[in-house]
């Protein structure tokens, strides 16, 4: 039983806030959710979810993993990406995903999940409905934060009902920051986000069943080049699409008034013929930028309220769930008092490496895109200095109207450079050319699959090895699965009460696991001399049905016929040896007792035993 406050309260209902909430569950933690708004947002945001995120969301229940994979089209029919100039001509170049068979059954090899294309629109209900059928989840909605007050020992909300117009405090023993890019509960904290504003954005959310006729490519994501608009057109599933494009100041029609601005550009770059339902439209700021911290006190930023990145590379939804995965058990631990408050240092120390990480792929993907089109003379370079001298403080006497004229003529003319991709001249083939030979080189901002599994921590929670890790661990492509200190645990089926089971499930929630090929001897070593005072601890044989399988298992896993790895509640690697349990069973038990000591007995104020 917890005595008031409530434990934790999670502000902001996204897939980093649903996450966490869901992952706390499972750990018996109650928490309360509060979101602003009734209802699901329907403008798409992301729609890259990658395996890592199916794999803990798995983690969190395995019906919510299964109800999210659903939603998935199916992988060949969103494989393709475009560069165009008009939609109706022949493209300028394309990636096809699926271009190599073995990279794909490679990939297979590496979680149970693929990476997926579910907008966000279809992911929020089904993650909201996962929140109103978990018992140990209090969700409040239409609940506006105001204003956010820290003692030494709680956290107090000042909050405004929408439906009643009342206000109401809630006060907390922790509070999670999980409300997004322009995060009230950080700002009100005085947390300073640090980094540059890279490009405005509007887009449409739309419905055209005509767009692409039986037997024509359907696209995932079309680049389109033309001297009317400069954008990228995005599929989702049912006929739905999203199309952004960049502007320059907030006076221009695309930021003041939208809808007319769309409905004025959607038959220019559709062609008029095509019936379109818009449904949405909206606007964002992409952005490249960190929180100067993720921890003050009580308060802990998640997601985007801790760090933006641009949507060139997917990272942003996905780095949420994950914050989520590595604070969770933490939050756990201390809650139940296992740990002292302390541990939850230890979420920024892993974290922030590797989202800055993510970042800087992300803006390198970003600007990569320039070796496409700067034979034409448009860049997101160039896109990027507009937009830092359209904000600077100098032109803000100037009258909007203004502003938003000036605007408007720099990007006309700016995009009538694309005429030079129309019609048939040595000129206009060369530079056609130009475009179709760098565009293979933009692989990177699609398949990050060395990322996506290979981000590793580094804290006084994982025992560090000699030496660097090798270059491979910081490969954008292609994953090298290891057991290295910090590493996702490597998936595998191994055999558990006679059938086989993925790895990853089999790994103790609340404790530690000791994953080696040698199960019987490192149970019998570890069973009466595992102090007590830590986490609980269980053995996880890596057995399969064959020999020649196992023997793979054994080279995967790089501990030998007789070593361990020690996992934590996350699936990262804390420790690993090759020597046999006789004679490493000590130093597993004092290189992990010491590490968790540094985090425990001190009592924890937030037990009503305590």
């Amino acid at each position: 039983m917890y005595a008031e406050p409530i434990p934790i309260t999670i502000v902001g209902a996204g897939a980093t806030g649903c996450t966490l909430a869901l992952l706390l569950a499972r750990h018996g933690i109650p928490s309360t959710v509060v979101e602003r708004r009734t209802q699901p947002l329907l403008h798409p945001a992301a729609h890259v979810v990658n395996a890592r995120s199916f794999e803990i969301w798995h983690h969190a229940s395995p019906r919510l993993a299964q109800d999210i994979a659903a939603l998935a089209p199916p992988i060949e029919t969103v494989n393709i990406i475009r560069w165009s100039s008009r939609l109706t001509d022949e493209p300028l170049g394309e990636i096809d995903l699926l271009s190599e068979p073995g990279m794909l059954a490679h990939v297979r090899t590496h979680s149970p999940f693929l990476i997926s294309h579910i907008g966000q629109h279809l992911l929020m209900p089904v993650l909201w409905d996962a929140l109103d059928q978990e018992p140990l989840v209090h969700f409040r909605r239409g609940i506006t934060v105001c204003d956010v007050t820290a003692a030494t020992d709680r956290m107090t909300l000042h909050t405004l009902t929408a439906q009643a117009g009342t206000t109401q405090d809630l006060t907390t023993r922790y509070l999670i920051a999980a409300d997004g890019a322009n995060s009230i509960v950080r700002d009100r904290a005085g947390i300073r986000m640090r980094g540059k504003v890279l490009a405005n954005m509007g887009s449409v959310f739309f419905n055209a069943p005509d767009l692409h006729p039986v037997g024509k490519d359907r696209s995932l994501l079309n680049w389109i080049y033309e001297p009317n608009f400069c954008g990228v057109l995005i599929a989702h599933a049912d006929d739905d699409y999203v199309l952004m494009t960049a502007y320059l100041h907030h006076a221009q029609q695309i930021a003041r008034d939208g809808l007319s601005y769309w409905k004025r550009t959607l038959p220019q770059v559709l062609g008029p013929d095509v019936p379109v339902e818009i449904r949405s439209t909206g606007t964002w700021t992409m952005t490249s930028q960190t929180a100067s911290t993720f921890r003050r006190g009580r308060l802990l930023l998640t997601g985007d309220a801790a760090h933006r990145f641009p949507h060139t590379g997917g990272f942003g939804l996905n780095s949420g769930v994950q914050d989520a995965h590595n604070l969770a058990w933490k939050i756990a631990a201390v809650l139940n008092g296992s740990a002292s408050d302390t541990l939850l240092d230890t979420y920024e120390t892993e974290r922030r490496p590797v989202v800055e990480r993510f970042a800087e792929q992300s803006v390198a993907n970003h600007f990569r895109l320039d070796e496409v089109t700067q034979s034409v003379g448009i860049t997101n370079r160039s896109l990027h200095g507009a937009t830092t001298t359209a904000a600077h403080p100098l032109l803000s006497w100037i009258p909007d109207r203004l502003m938003a004229t000036a605007a408007d003529r720099l990007t006309h003319l700016q995009m009538r450079r694309t005429r030079a991709l129309r019609g048939d001249t040595p000129t206009t083939r060369r530079r056609r050319a130009q475009i179709a030979s760098a565009i293979p080189a933009q692989l990177e901002h699609f398949v990050s699959t060395g990322l996506e599994f290979g981000y590793t921590y580094a804290s006084p929670l994982i025992h560090p090895e000699p030496g660097s890790p090798t270059d491979e661990s910081d490969e954008v492509v292609t994953y090298r699965p290891t057991t290295r200190p910090g590493a996702r645990l490597p998936h595998s089926m191994v055999l558990h009460e006679g059938s086989p089971h993925p790895i990853h499930d089999l790994l103790l929630h609340n404790g530690v696991t000791v994953v080696t090929p040698d199960p019987g001897s490192w149970a019998a070593a570890l069973r009466e001399r595992w102090p007590e005072d830590t986490l609980p601890f269980q053995v996880v044989g890596l057995i399969t049905a064959g020999i020649e399988d196992t023997d793979m298992l054994v080279h995967l896993y790089e501990v030998g016929e007789g070593g361990a790895v020690l996992v934590r509640p996350d699936g990262h690697v804390v420790w690993r040896t090759r020597k046999a349990a006789p004679g490493a069973t000590d130093e597993l038990i004092s290189r992990w007792a010491r590490m968790w000591r540094a985090f425990s007995g001190v009592p924890n104020p937030d037990r009503d035993d305590a």
